[in-house]
C-alpha cells in the first residue's frame, strides 16, 4: 500500500513515523485513549484481547487497566520501545505483552476474547486486513475496528498534513459488509467527526468509522 504515492506502509515507514513524535503538547506518548473503547467495551466481561497496530499503546493500557489481558502488536520497534515506556508509569505493565510483528503475515496461533485496531495501516489492502483480524476472534468474542473514514474528499497527493491517504481510508458499510450473517453480529456501525490535538500543537478534525462486532459461539 502506497502514501503519496511514493512509499508503502512497511517497516521502515512506521519506524520514521514515531521517532521524534514524542514530547510536545498533543505527541502520541501524553494523548489518551480515543473514546470508543469505553463506549464500545464497557459493558464487556474483560478477557483476553489483542490490540493490533497498538502504536505506542494508549488503548493497550487502557484495556490492561479494565482487566484485560493484552497482547500488543506492532510492527515499529521504535512505537513499542515508547509504550513500554509509558506502561512503566502506568501500573499495568504485567498485564500486556509488547510483540514485533508484521499483522499482514504474523499469526498469534491463538485466538482472543477481543481483537481490536485502531487506525492501522499495514501494506495490504484495508478490508483484506480486517478480514484477516476477524480469523482471531474466538467464539463468542468481539470485533472493535476504528478506523479513518472514506469520504470521497482525497486528491492525488497526502503526502504531507494530518489527512490520511485514500487507500488507508473505508467506511463502515465495506467493513459490515465483511461480517456475514449467521457467523457475526453487527453491534455497531458508526460514522463519527471529533476534533483532538495535532502533534505540534493546534488540533485535527478527525472523520472516524466505528464497527463493533460479535462472533457467534
Amino acid at each position: 500500500m502506497r502514501h503519496g504515492g511514493d512509499h508503502a506502509f512497511d517497516k521502515a515507514y512506521w519506524e520514521q513515523h514515531w521517532q521524534g513524535r514524542t514530547g510536545a503538547p498533543g505527541a502520541v506518548d501524553s494523548n489518551p485513549p480515543h473514546p470508543y473503547l469505553a463506549a464500545e467495551l464497557g459493558g464487556l466481561r474483560p478477557g483476553t484481547a489483542l490490540d493490533a497496530g497498538c502504536g505506542t499503546g494508549a488503548e493497550a493500557l487502557w484495556l490492561a487497566e479494565h482487566g484485560w489481558e493484552v497482547t500488543a502488536a506492532d510492527i515499529s520497534a521504535e512505537a513499542l520501545a515508547q509504550a513500554a515506556a509509558r506502561a512503566a508509569s502506568s501500573g499495568s505493565a504485567d498485564h500486556v505483552q509488547w510483540v514485533e510483528a508484521d499483522l499482514s503475515s504474523w499469526d498469534p496461533g491463538v485466538r482472543f476474547d477481543l481483537v481490536t485496531t485502531s487506525y492501522a495501516h499495514p501494506a495490504m489492502p484495508q478490508l483484506t486486513f480486517y478480514d484477516r483480524l476477524a480469523t482471531w476472534v474466538a467464539p463468542g468474542g468481539t470485533l472493535l475496528v476504528i478506523g479513518h473514514l472514506h469520504t470521497g474528499e482525497h486528491g492525488h497527493d497526502h503526502s504531507h498534513g494530518d489527512q490520511p491517504p485514500a487507500e488507508a481510508t473505508t467506511t463502515a458499510r465495506a467493513v459490515t459488509a465483511r461480517l456475514a450473517e449467521p457467523e457475526w453480529d453487527v453491534q455497531t456501525a458508526d460514522e463519527v467527526h471529533r476534533t483532538v490535538l495535532a502533534p505540534h500543537g493546534g488540533t485535527v478534525a478527525l472523520q472516524d468509522f466505528v464497527v463493533r462486532a460479535t462472533r457467534r459461539s
